[in-house]
């Protein structure tokens, strides 16, 4: 029988070190990463051991009655060592099922990790949701990503885009300091959709200082004025575009394109490059036509990232 534990400060380090070696965890999943924004969810993540051996972590936050796997990322499913097999997973959510119903939790929201972002084949889970928790598919959202050693050829309407920029004598460049990049991002979302970025600024360069390898920003530059940029997110598997704005005057000059030229020129030895999602509600639906028009232009093609649900019936 698995030892379930409940998440708690003093076991940051193990939990770090074991995503760190797992085969489908991001450092979205590390702690100094998770525990930004501790003070919006109550966090009720789950670590379970097996003989005495952490086998799997499950970072997630209660809602009530609910557990959510998590509303502060992306996806947050179960996050596996490389040895444990299907049937012990079997067993983990049987466990775990036990285990909710004894905390009086009676619901489960679960967001899987996109299979592009595993190191090796990792989705026990899956298999698990369906015949051990009866799950079913409750929201599904549509990204865009690019198998980068086969991409496609880019659109000319994209390749134009990097000709006239480069014209207009706008230059890529990497920059450690966010805030010019940061106004042109909150201006688009304010003006386009009435909305602030996810991340403040100060969280941004928080969550930079803490992880400088894996959060990078790709800036456009004429005459020293930013005129857009890209923030990536960088995993193992994975190079992700968190953020990807530019102001007026960087639209007409295609300055987008030029960004995501250098972009993966750089990154071409990693497997994937991911777009994200092109959705504008959250159950998935509303797609952004637009949006996805643009990112196929590049030669992205389509991923699903789905949202689980189940009820943690009661044993009498």
């Amino acid at each position: 029988m698995f030892e379930i534990r409940r998440y708690a400060p003093e076991y940051a380090d193990e939990w770090n070190q074991f995503v760190a070696e797992s085969k489908n965890g991001v450092f979205l999943f590390d702690r100094k990463y998770m525990d930004y924004h501790s003070d919006r969810f109550c966090d009720h993540s789950l670590m379970f051991y097996l003989d005495g051996r952490l086998l799997a972590v499950l970072p997630a936050h209660l809602s009530g009655d609910t557990l959510c796997s998590h509303n502060g990322l992306t996806y947050g499913g179960l996050v596996m060592s490389p040895r444990l097999t299907v049937v012990q997973t079997m067993h983990l959510f049987r466990e775990m099922n036990e285990y909710l119903r004894s905390q009086g939790i009676r619901h489960v929201s679960y967001k899987a990790i996109p299979w592009i972002y595993h190191r090796l084949s990792a989705e026990e889970d899956l298999y698990a949701l369906y015949h051990e928790c009866h799950a079913r598919i409750v929201a599904r959202d549509f990204a865009t990503n690019i198998y980068l050693s086969a991409g496609l050829r880019w659109e000319r309407v994209r390749r134009r885009g990097i000709v006239r920029a480069q014209n207009a004598g706008v230059v890529v460049e990497r920059s450690d300091h966010y805030e010019a990049f940061w106004q042109v991002l909150a201006d688009n979302l304010m003006n386009k959709y009435g909305v602030k970025p996810v991340h403040s600024l100060q969280e941004i360069e928080l969550l930079h200082g803490r992880f400088p390898q894996n959060i990078q920003l790709y800036q456009a530059v004429r005459e020293g004025k930013v005129l857009g940029g890209v923030v990536l997110y960088i995993s193992s598997q994975v190079v992700h575009a968190q953020y990807s704005s530019a102001s007026p005057e960087g639209k007409k000059l295609g300055v987008i394109d030029l960004l995501y030229d250098q972009i993966f020129k750089d990154y071409r030895d990693y497997p994937y490059f991911d777009f994200g999602r092109s959705t504008e509600h959250p159950d998935g639906s509303g797609l952004n036509e637009n949006l996805v028009f643009q990112k196929e232009g590049y030669g992205g093609r389509g991923l699903c990232y789905d949202i689980y649900e189940w009820e943690v019936k009661s044993d009498k």
